[in-house]
């Protein structure tokens, strides 16, 4: 009897077919939290700041090239913005673009109702259930990037975590050369520095196989994410990744860090104010490098735990400023990045419910891009398999959302209702025998048995589930097609950089 349960119970968790998931198109009115007026208000007040008091800005070049276009600049490097410059800025930035990958079936639509979900990035450590928390290694890195290709969901590879067993100066060579084989979506490239941009960048251009800095120009190709000090500067790297990204017309996320009660003012609405200087600060810089750069508005207002000083997220704060930040997103004409997460440090019901809470503003509120939509947990300092995998089940099930719904004469299934009757039941009717195998979403991870057999197959948790199939999901995981010739140049190119000793971080 547990025999035919498991076997059943396998049949029903049979995958659907997903190639839907790699093009989410949200079909939803975005949710407001603000007046209309209200957002021109932040937005007017963001940009008379940024003309009176300034911003600091670091790097040098970076000062000089606002000076060049009428910018004030005075000795403690705070810069004064023409809100005329602003606004053409804004102007010139794209509303929407596209970002290629290395298999053009992967490309991106960046913009308008489209929802690119990206996995986990950047903590130090990583867990799981087997193992427990430790510092994060190349082959770590490398597992996040095998998840984050096999589920469809997924459309962007991330740095899920920090390769702690590489040397500082040729880390990003390894990461890049895992990412760029690995995966065939459109990669990601930390701005640590004006030689390890360089170096991601001659990778990429051997990944598509063109040989040009004005071919990869010519259109989006991978991207990274700037994140300013806030409140109200923009440092060294940050400042040359902004630079350097839009001179070669690669994708720009310009996303403060403004946690209110600590980088940001306690209330909502000077967090929001905050943030949105600090981003068109950002955006400003990029468009006089070079106008029509594609950018986008980064948003991460959250609020801290004012007994501890933690970050705190997926909290009623954060979900309304998730939503305002769309709205001002769309105020100025850019598309918009916000994030899901959570504070946890475990896969257990707060882990789901704030990283819900993250998601569904982001999604509620119109978002274009959510960043760590699988795996973030301890509020970003550890990323999970175990996490990573109960996520995805969020992630696929917010794309099922996403799915129209067919209404035709088949799918209204009139003859089926006749068929059964009054008080009748539609198991065994030809309509349901015909689509039952793929009617409904079948999950990952998630169980819909009885007590009964939940118990025969051990009653294990989620989280004990999800080891499984991220497990499973590795042993049988196969590498995107490459030709041998770009696998060789990429091998020849880290063995050149290595030896020459790499780049370290500006």
């Amino acid at each position: 009897m547990a025999g035919r349960r498991r076997e059943r119970a396998a049949r029903q968790r049979s995958a659907p077919p997903t190639g839907h998931y790699r093009t989410i198109v949200n079909p939803f009115e975005p949710l407001r939290v603000l007046s209309n007026d209200e957002v021109a208000h932040i937005h007017d007040s963001a940009v008379r700041y940024l003309a009176d008091e300034g911003i600091r800005v670091l790097f040098d070049e970076a000062r000089d090239i606002y000076a060049a276009h009428g910018a004030s600049v005075d000795d403690d490097m705070i810069v004064r913005l023409d809100p005329d410059v602003i606004a053409s800025a804004l102007a010139s930035a794209p509303s929407s673009f596209e970002l290629a990958a290395p298999n053009r079936d992967r490309s991106l639509a960046v913009g308008g109702r489209n929802l690119v979900l990206a996995p986990v990035g950047g903590p130090p450590f990583v867990t799981d259930l087997e193992r427990g928390r430790r510092a994060g290694t190349i082959a770590d890195q490398e597992n996040f990037l095998r998840l984050a290709q096999h589920y469809d969901v997924i459309a962007v590879p991330a740095p899920s975590v920090e390769p702690d067993d590489l040397p500082l100066n040729t880390r990003h060579l390894r990461s890049g050369f895992a990412t760029l084989t690995l995966t065939d979506k459109p990669p990601f490239l930390y701005a640590r520095g004006r030689a390890r941009v360089r170096d991601g960048f001659d990778m990429v251009k051997l990944r598509h196989g063109i040989e040009s800095d004005d071919e990869l120009a010519a259109a989006p190709r991978c991207w990274t994410n700037i994140n300013t000090n806030s409140p109200r500067q923009i440092d060294v790297p940050m400042a040359m990744g902004i630079i350097d990204f839009a001179r070669m017309g690669q994708a720009n996320i310009m996303t403060p860090f403004t946690l209110a009660g600590a980088m940001a003012p306690v209330t909502l609405a000077g967090a929001l104010v905050l943030q949105h200087m600090e981003m068109l600060a950002a955006v400003t810089l990029a468009q006089l490098v070079r106008p029509g750069a594609p950018v986008l508005y980064g948003a991460f207002t959250s609020n801290v735990d004012m007994k501890s000083g933690s970050p705190a997220f997926g909290t009623p704060e954060a979900m309304k400023g998730a939503l305002a930040s769309g709205q001002l997103a769309r105020h100025v004409g850019l598309p918009w990045r916000s994030s899901g997460s959570s504070a946890s440090n475990a896969v257990d019901a707060q882990a789901g419910h704030e990283t819900m809470m993250n998601t569904y503003g982001a999604f509620l509120g119109g978002a274009n891009w959510v960043m760590h939509a699988a795996g973030w947990q301890e509020g970003g300092l550890t990323a999970s398999y175990e996490k990573f995998i109960v996520d995805i089940e969020m992630c696929q099930m917010l794309a099922e959302v996403c799915a129209p719904v067919r209404v035709d004469d088949d799918e209204l299934a009139l003859d089926a209702i006749t068929e059964v009757g009054p008080g009748g039941h539609f198991f065994g009717v030809g309509h349901t025998l015909e689509r039952f195998e793929h009617a409904f979403y079948a999950p990952v991870v998630f169980s819909r048995t009885n007590y009964e057999q939940w118990t025969d197959e051990g009653s294990r948790t989620a989280d004990e589930r999800a080891t499984a199939v991220w497990q499973r999901v590795l042993a049988d995981f196969e590498p995107p097609p490459i030709d041998d010739a770009t696998h060789a140049a990429l091998d020849e190119f880290v063995d050149r950089r290595t030896r020459e000793g790499g780049a370290a971080p500006d």
